[in-house]
Parts: C-alpha cells; structure tokens; sequence
C-alpha cells in the first residue's frame, strides 16, 4: 500500500479542545482525503478516511449510535 501525501496537509483541533496538546486533530484540506492525527505525536502515524467514510463517522456520534 502507498501511503498519501500529506506534505499539503493543514490539521487543525476542535476549539473545544482548549488550546491543549491531548488532542485529535483532523486534516479536511485535502482532495479525496481526511487525515486524523494525534496532537502528542504530530510526526507519528496518521489515520486517513475518504470524506464519506469520515462524514459518516461524524453522523454516527451526532447521532448517538457510536458511543
């Protein structure tokens, strides 16, 4: 498998997080691609979704299915 290039990548955490470092911060900029990464370990590995598995995902814990 390839793995993406996510040099374009501009993640960024929820503003509820505080301004903390114990967060999971989300790269939405890129065509075809959502990357999710760990704020502790910006360099380490990264998650990445199509926009409709991501958007799915996010419906899930709106809606309260995926607790």
């Amino acid at each position: 498998m390839i793995s993406p290039d996510l040099s374009g990548a501009e993640f960024r955490k929820s503003t509820l997080s505080g301004g903390g470092n114990n967060c999971v911060e989300v790269a939405t900029n890129l065509p075809g691609l959502v990357a999710i990464r760990d704020s502790k370990n910006p360099s380490g590995p990264t998650l990445t979704f199509s926009p409709t598995a991501w958007d799915n995902f996010l419906t899930g814990i709106r809606s309260g299915k995926l607790i």
